[in-house]
């Protein structure tokens, strides 16, 4: 077997000792070289050249799935429960509906997005395998790497623009307890997009941040039971005392009813809908790198019903706050760290400041969850000799936070951010064929062991999927026309426009029943198993050949 075989014994960093020279009777004829010395050095102890895996790749031992079900609730309370959280509804009343109506489009959104992450979910409870290692068995094992990689460029962009917001969450505490901070000459240029205060701000932000990245997965749920506990009561006394001081009167935005009618509100609805949903799509796709913690496989049924209610909850939070900036005001301020900036009695910086401070963890939680540990899961399939999920997370934010520079792309390039926004038109499909092979083609039964095998039955001709590559080229291309307007000047036809607007539901629908009907007729037999067989089987004939102790490396390189 070649040096990508799943059954070759490798040569680890471990096994060289301090001269260099690997410690064993086959010595090498001259001297390691210094790059061979740095290469080995660089190298994580738990991988594996043999499996082309690592601890963090492998599936998650007993030991350490930890996460219940009430994990899963506060993982998706936290999410929603954060300065995002407030704006939901801006976007969708700007474009002419009520906020009521924007309260259905964003709770209805949310139901979707809720079952989809906990259907795609499902295969990590079973097998404990991230996206990057289940996908392999839809997509092959050359293209799957092109999918994560699709993925993790969203993930390290989302985590600079989401270290932006939790800058200001930094500075609003500063201005909380140093007012005068409010007066800090700006030293930047016009030219640089951000001004000296923020970026102090912003560098504060960034180098706390680091700690948590070094928290194993397994065990940074503490913060999501922070954030879950501190945010709500903030969220709902920054709600109370905006009703005590506004009173809610005529001018709230509770008077303001639907400025579109006909087809123009229904078309309005839509795109509101499929943009709510298109914000959680990375959260779909990634389902499986937090449900394969799961202790059972119920725990993370929570997450159907987390999601819409916390999200709808916030959303109506938002409305009542914003709506009372609007007396106390004069403006309506969608965004709470805006609001609490206002309160500069004494009594009210320091109630400025614990809010800060929360939505601060909010801020710090979402972006682990939904973007750091997204793409160092994706770094660590396409580098498992070298990163980890630990050292994955550090270079996400490395490169997210200061390579991307959010605070330019932010001020000055709205068309690469609204590119980065309709990202759904590949994520959807991306999804789609994901929950189609689980469900419909696979019908849940994988070798989890096959899945690691670099010639095993998923690689498919070539490490190619062609069929999942043409149900994605479904899903995405005809989304395409309508998608080009948002990033330039080019114009598209009404029908291409409308398509657009329903874009997530046609690319993931799109992808799901190609898919399926591609694979009825033109079936990859040599990729069906008789049974599901996974790490837990202790009848498969894999864990009757070593003890049911080992490592799955062991298990695996003893087949």
């Amino acid at each position: 077997m070649d040096a990508k075989g799943n059954y070759d014994v490798h040569v680890k960093a471990a096994d060289y000792d301090s001269n260099g020279t690997v410690a064993s009777d086959a010595q090498p004829v001259g001297p390691v070289g210094f790059w061979t010395k740095l290469d080995k050095w660089i190298q994580l102890d738990s991988a594996s050249e043999g499996r082309y895996s690592n601890h963090d790749l492998d599936p998650v031992p007993v030991e350490e799935r930890t996460w219940l079900g009430r994990h899963y609730a506060l993982f998706w309370i936290s999410d929603h429960l954060s300065v995002s959280g407030f704006r939901t509804a801006a976007s969708v009343m700007a474009i002419g509906l009520s906020w009521k109506l924007s309260l259905v489009c964003i709770a209805l959104a949310n139901i979707i997005q809720g079952v989809v992450i906990t259907a795609n979910g499902i295969g990590g409870t079973k097998f404990h395998i991230p996206f990057s290692i289940q996908s392999r068995a839809s997509y092959g094992y050359y293209l799957s790497y092109l999918m994560i990689v699709m993925r993790m460029i969203v993930g390290i962009f989302w985590y600079g623009v989401q270290t932006y917001t939790g800058a200001e969450c930094v500075q609003s505490m500063i201005y909380a307890i140093w007012p005068s901070f409010h007066n800090v000459k700006n030293t930047l240029p016009l030219s640089a997009n951000i001004t000296t205060q923020f970026m102090i701000s912003y560098v504060i932000y960034f180098i706390s941040c680091l700690p948590f990245h070094y928290v194993g997965v397994h065990k940074v749920k503490w913060l999501f039971l922070l954030k879950s506990i501190t945010t709500p009561i903030v969220a709902f006394a920054i709600m109370g005392w905006t009703i005590k001081e506004a009173g809610l009167g005529q001018t709230s935005l509770f008077k303001q009813g639907n400025t579109l009618s006909g087809t123009a509100l229904a078309w309005a609805f839509m795109s509101g809908l499929n943009s709510n949903i298109g914000g959680g799509t990375t959260l779909m796709v990634n389902a499986p790198d937090y449900s394969r913690y799961a202790r059972r496989r119920s725990d993370t049924y929570v997450t159907a019903v987390a999601i819409p209610l916390t999200a709808t909850v916030m959303t109506f939070i938002g409305v009542v706050v914003a709506s009372g900036s609007k007396i106390l005001y004069g403006k309506i301020l969608w965004d709470p760290l805006l609001v609490i900036n206002h309160w500069t009695s004494k009594g009210g910086r320091a109630a400025a400041f614990f809010c800060a401070l929360s939505f601060y963890f909010s801020q710090l939680g979402l972006n682990i969850a939904a973007n750091s540990l997204a793409s160092a899961n994706d770094m660590n399939c396409l580098l498992p000799k070298y990163i980890n999920i630990r050292r994955g997370q550090f270079i996400s934010a490395v490169v997210g936070a200061w390579v991307l520079t959010p605070w330019n792309i932010l001020t000055s390039a709205p068309a690469f951010l609204n590119f980065m926004s309709g990202y759904s038109v590949w994520l959807g499909p991306l999804c789609g064929i994901l929950v189609s092979d689980y469900y419909f083609v696979h019908k849940q039964k994988y070798d989890v062991y096959e899945l690691y095998n670099f010639n095993g039955i998923y690689r498919y001709k070539y490490g190619v999927n062609w069929r999942a590559f043409a149900a994605f080229t479904i899903g995405w291309v005809p989304l395409l026309p309508g998608f080009i307007p948002t990033v330039s000047s080019a114009k598209a036809t009404t029908g291409m426009v409308h398509l657009y607007k329903v874009g997530f539901l046609y690319g993931f629908g799109a992808a799901v029943l190609s898919y399926f009907v591609i694979c009825k007729l033109w079936p990859a037999k040599e990729t069906y198993v008789e049974r599901a067989v996974t790490t837990d089987d202790e009848t498969s004939d894999v864990v009757d050949v070593v003890e049911s102790s080992a490592s799955f490396g062991e298990k695996r390189l003893s087949v």
